[in-house]
């Protein structure tokens, strides 16, 4: 799992912000410095999870930004204006008669360059999307022309109550990014959707949403995507197995950000020891023949399938029932390795059941040559060609790169279709692992336009 230090400062954005489906603006001040940090405003509805807000401040402190936090009267019930006030390093006031020779009302919203409401309560929601302003967070939330992102947190019967249901759909016409909740232990002993998701992924997406504000766009909207994630596991005894490195981390990004555009996604997660994606339906898998099962199970019926996954190649032929003993001054016998299924190629496979997209990963290392992407483009168009996938992702993953770490970069090759040639469709620079699963739900979603 990510800490904020392991994440790069945000840079500033390349376009305008749109607020809204016909209205694109741009947020940029020109009376501020070229290098100031980029300004959130973090709004916090009175609701119970007001106290994981305090960890999202933390997080979005030290991913660049300069928080400004807005609670409302209700949530300063649950966390008081001092806690805000340090972690922000700014003072906090919930009412529109505050410091009223600046008219921070209108300022606070006129000045961000992002809006954040998390938790976003039912009560919230409904005043955002008729258009009430009366306190300071509303206000904002009228005046803004940047980004917003909701996070909504509440009662699963709240959430599922037709007026939420509503306020949530004209929300988002408006271009404001309502993500789902995620499924969990509510307040008291109640569980279900409701609960807000964890800070990590609500800094992931905010960072996202400021670097391209097209990025969660709800272009996926009822496309049913299956996703592999992890590291498969072999076992040699019931101690030891043959496995690799990959952490899940690039699968789980691409699953969160999926999920924000509106697809319903099932992750098949491979021994992951990160927090589920909110919105995400969650399998958990062990070896490769589990992974294949699941895959080609849930392949059936989806729009999209990306094997993400790092699967190992072999499997001991036998795994013994009890812990191989070493045995002093003897060498071990030698490993007996079989091969283990090719999924991609399985689900890639033509067929009725076969899922109008499916996506690869191929992780190269090059040949040792002057130039080692030519080598990696090479190894990458054979195996698209050879697994016969829609999509590729192409990683470098020598000296350090693309596993067990924050960041990655990648390319995105296309198989010929519908008269588009095959080649190149992206190049994704070295950043957050949700800019690289962005662009890859970019190239599903053209990929599904033209099916």
């Amino acid at each position: 799992m990510s800490s904020p230090g392991d994440r790069a400062p945000v840079p500033a954005p390349a376009t305008a912000v749109p607020t809204s489906v016909s209205e694109p603006v741009s947020v940029s001040n020109p009376a501020a410095p070229a290098t100031a940090p980029p300004r959130v405003v973090l709004g916090i509805g009175g609701g119970i999870a007001a106290y994981k807000a305090c960890e999202l401040l933390r997080r979005l402190r030290a991913d660049g930004f300069d928080v400004t936090a807005v609670p409302t009267a209700a949530a300063l019930k649950f966390v008081g204006a001092p806690t805000w006030e340090a972690l922000s390093g700014r003072p906090v006031s919930d009412d529109v008669f505050s410091d009223i020779p600046s008219v921070a009302h209108v300022a606070t919203g006129q000045r961000a360059d992002l809006v954040v409401i998390a938790p976003a309560t039912a009560d919230l929601m409904a005043k955002a999307a008729t258009g009430q302003a009366d306190d300071m967070l509303t206000a904002t939330l009228l005046v803004t022309r940047a980004p917003v992102l909701m996070a909504p947190a509440m009662h699963t019967e709240m959430w599922a109550h037709p007026a939420t249901v509503a306020n949530t759909a004209t929300l988002r016409e408006r271009g404001v990014v309502v993500i789902d909740p995620a499924v969990g232990r509510l307040a008291g002993s109640d569980s279900g959707a409701g609960r807000l998701p964890e800070p990590e992924h609500l800094a992931a997406l905010a960072g996202l949403l400021y670097r391209d504000p097209h990025s969660l766009r709800r272009d996926l909207a009822g496309r049913r995507i299956v996703i592999s994630a992890g590291g498969t596991r072999e076992p040699l005894d019931p101690v030891r197995y043959l496995g690799n490195r990959s952490s899940g981390r690039q699968g789980y990004a691409l699953a969160l950000v999926a999920a924000a555009r509106g697809a319903e996604v099932t992750l098949v997660s491979a021994n992951v020891l990160l927090a589920e994606p909110p919105g995400v339906q969650v399998v958990r898998v062990t070896d490769a023949r589990e992974l294949e099962n699941a895959m080609v199970e849930l392949s059936h019926e989806a729009a999209a399938v990306v094997m993400a996954a790092a699967v190992a190649d072999f499997r001991p032929a036998a795994s013994a029932p009890t812990k191989i003993k070493k045995i002093v001054d003897e060498e071990p016998e030698a490993l007996a390795l079989v091969k283990n299924p090719d999924i991609l190629a399985r689900l890639a496979r033509p067929g009725a059941a076969r899922a109008r997209v499916v996506v690869g990963f191929a992780a190269e290392t090059g040949d040792g040559s002057a130039d080692p992407m030519a080598s990696v483009l090479a190894y990458a168009r054979d195996k698209l060609a050879g697994k016969g996938c829609d999509l590729l992702v192409v990683n470098r993953v020598d000296g350090g790169r693309a596993f067990e770490v924050a960041e990655n970069a990648g390319l995105i090759l296309a198989a010929e279709h519908g008269g588009a040639p095959a080649g190149v469709v992206a190049e994704i620079p070295l950043g957050p692992k949700t800019a690289l699963a962005a662009a890859i739900c970019d190239a599903i979603a053209a990929r599904l336009g033209r099916a």
